[in-house]
């Protein structure tokens, strides 16, 4: 009956483990599902919507083969269009069954200034959430939300690669795999120990029995003659030998050889029945971890995942509201190109090159600083653009150009160098983002509530009567401050942060005419300073609380003007010492009859309240750097 059940348990560990292995072979299907994506006459970009991407659930797989560049860009499907407006370009699209899709040829709506398709080279443009290039082929994983479409092109010439293929991967999870094959070892495990008992039973069952002893004889009376011959027999015979004794030197007279070979012979068949028991459980042992060996977690049951909680959203999003300029992985790595361009132009002293990622105030500042470097080595740069972490991000929340994001930026982990924040502009869809406005934030400045970076925020008009102050009304108002300080009209309306700025700067002042004063030369020229608004435009992000942060640029004029005929001012001595080394470097004289006008530029950020609120406006953030220096015509 042993035998029974063990073969029993072999059968069921077969059909066990078979039935688990099965489900991974056979009866697996296939790993993936692939679309092809052709089109009829190919062009330098093609489109792939985003009802395509999402056709089928999970990670998307672009495959695409080509000569030459191969460039993947993901940006939301309108941005996208607006980008490609001025040219043709092939959109692939769901077919209303949902399973196939369908190429066409978009003609352009809007014409570039060339009066034909433009083509453009797509690589680094700010507009993208995501990009990938490679040469030849390429294979981009992808995970892409609903409204986001992918650009497919190489260099903007070529024409886009036709051979692409779209995958999604299918569910080949077989819970029931892994458990199927593990019970089918613990089956064959018992069916082997049930075989090793069953053979164990049936030998000790055949061993070797005692044979009955013969039938007695028929007992007959026993004689005189042979009782007397009994009798006679010696006694010697009827008791046993015994052992013989040892000799003289002790030795023990050899047994009998049989015995002792009888007894080995017995021990080697107990020690190798035992090896054998043991080498019967080895095939299930080694059958067990050869089914286990590579397993995945596709086939093991997973209990069902409880739902994640997620934080409730303080922030509401308003009927109609317009997606945020940029998310924030997109503003990392426009902070990180920025960074990189500036970091190169600085080194160089490239203005072309700054020009590329800077604009007004913060341009000019750094056009005159390379000037000057040029002549003065040690003159000191506008502040370096970190590209470390993006601390505050606030994107506007517009789908149509110009875009406006502000964005407080930190020097990694050193504490000792002020943060940055800083505006930056998009003028249109195929420009990058420009850096109008930047300044050192104030040690004890603090931001007002902004609203999240997924969100974004609205610009203030400049106008607005919803503030203490409009927007385009605070530079003069601040500038009359710098001027008159606690007899301006306007003082009691700032905070002491920006009260101690406006002093720091009449101090300033106070000094530059000390030191003329000095040298005797207040006697044969005129000093006066001015402060007045800059030409950049007021740049107004709304913060929740309904007040705002304003960017704006104050111009500090500082003019000096011989005061008789005879008189001249000298930015080089007579003994050829230059003595203005910056008025010297951008004007290019050694001296002027008529006088110079030097104007350093501040650009400030200011926090202002909501109209009908107390609180004063607060200065954020301050930088000063010469813009100009003109000789007086």
């Amino acid at each position: 009956m042993r035998f029974v059940w063990a073969v029993l348990a072999f059968v069921l560990a077969a059909v066990l483990i078979g039935t688990g292995i099965a489900q991974r072979t056979i009866f697996l299907g296939p790993k993936d599902v692939t679309a092809e994506l052709s089109v009829k006459s190919p062009q330098a970009y093609t489109v792939i919507d985003s009802a395509v991407l999402r056709a089928h659930p999970g990670e998307q797989t672009l495959v695409a083969h080509g000569d030459g560049t191969i460039f993947v860009a993901q940006a939301r499907t309108a941005d996208l269009e607006a980008w490609l407006s001025d040219t043709s370009y092939n959109r692939i699209t769901l077919a209303k069954d949902g399973t196939t899709t369908t190429a066409k040829l978009v003609e352009p709506t809007a014409k570039s200034e060339a009066g034909a398709d433009m083509q453009r080279d797509p690589a680094g443009s700010d507009l993208w959430l995501d990009s990938f290039a490679d040469k030849n082929s390429l294979v981009d994983r992808m995970q892409v939300p609903e409204g986001v479409s992918v650009l497919l092109a190489s260099d903007g010439k070529a024409e886009a690669p036709s051979d692409v293929a779209l995958k999604w991967p299918l569910d080949t999870a077989t819970p029931w795999a892994g458990p199927l094959m593990v019970a089918g070892g613990v089956f064959l495990l018992l069916g082997l120990v049930l075989y090793v008992l069953a053979i164990r039973h049936s030998r000790r069952g055949r061993g070797p029995r005692r044979k009955a002893p013969p039938p007695l004889p028929v007992t007959e009376p026993i004689d005189v003659a042979d009782r007397a011959a009994i009798d006679s027999a010696p006694e010697a015979d009827a008791a046993p030998e015994p052992a013989p004794a040892p000799d003289a030197a002790g030795a023990q007279p050899e047994t009998d050889p049989a015995s002792s070979q009888d007894g080995a012979v017995r021990e080697r068949r107990a020690t190798g029945s035992k090896r054998r028991r043991a080498l019967l459980l080895i095939p299930a042992v080694g059958v067990t971890a050869a089914l286990l060996s590579g397993c995945t977690p596709d086939i093991w049951p997973h209990p069902a995942a409880s739902p994640t909680p997620t934080p409730t959203e303080t922030q509401a999003v308003e009927a109609g509201q317009q997606a945020p300029a940029v998310t924030e992985a997109q503003a990392a790595r426009i902070l990180e190109s920025i960074s990189g361009t500036l970091a190169d132009a600085d080194k160089n002293l490239d203005v072309a090159k700054a020009e590329t990622r800077l604009e007004g105030s913060a341009l000019e500042a750094r056009k005159t600083a390379y000037a000057v470097r040029k002549s003065v080595a040690d003159f000191a740069l506008p502040a370096t653009i970190p590209a470390d972490k993006v601390k505050i991000l606030v994107p506007q929340a517009y789908d149509s150009w110009p875009r406006t994001v502000l964005m407080l930026v930190e020097h990694g982990s050193n504490e000792k160098v002020a943060p940055l924040i800083m505006t930056m502009t998009q003028p249109d869809p195929w420009s990058n983002y420009k850096i109008s406005d930047v300044a050192e934030m104030q040690a004890s400045a603090k931001l007002p509530n902004m609203a999240p970076a997924w969100l974004g925020a609205k610009l203030t008009p400049p106008d607005s009567p919803f503030l203490v102050v409009a927007p385009d009304e605070l530079a003069s108002e601040f500038a009359n401050v710098i001027d008159q300080g606690d007899k301006s009209e306007f003082y009691d309306k700032f905070d002491k942060s920006a009260l101690a700025f406006a002093k720091s700067v009449q101090d300033s002042r106070a000094t530059v005419l000390q030191a003329l004063k000095d040298k005797s030369a207040d006697t044969t020229s005129s000093l006066s300073f001015a402060a007045s608004v800059g030409a950049g435009k007021p740049i107004s992000m709304s913060s929740i609380d309904s007040g705002a942060i304003v960017a704006v640029t104050v111009d500090d004029s500082q003019t000096i003007k011989p005061t008789s005929a005879d008189a001249s001012i000298k930015n080089v001595d007579t003994n050829g010492t230059v003595v203005n080394a910056p008025a010297k470097a951008l004007t290019g004289v050694d001296e002027s009859k008529t006088g110079f006008v030097s104007v350093y530029g501040m650009q400030l950020f200011f926090a202002v309240p909501a109209q009908g609120s107390d609180a004063k406006i607060t200065l954020l953030a301050a930088s000063q750097q010469l813009q100009s220096v003109t000789e007086i015509k």
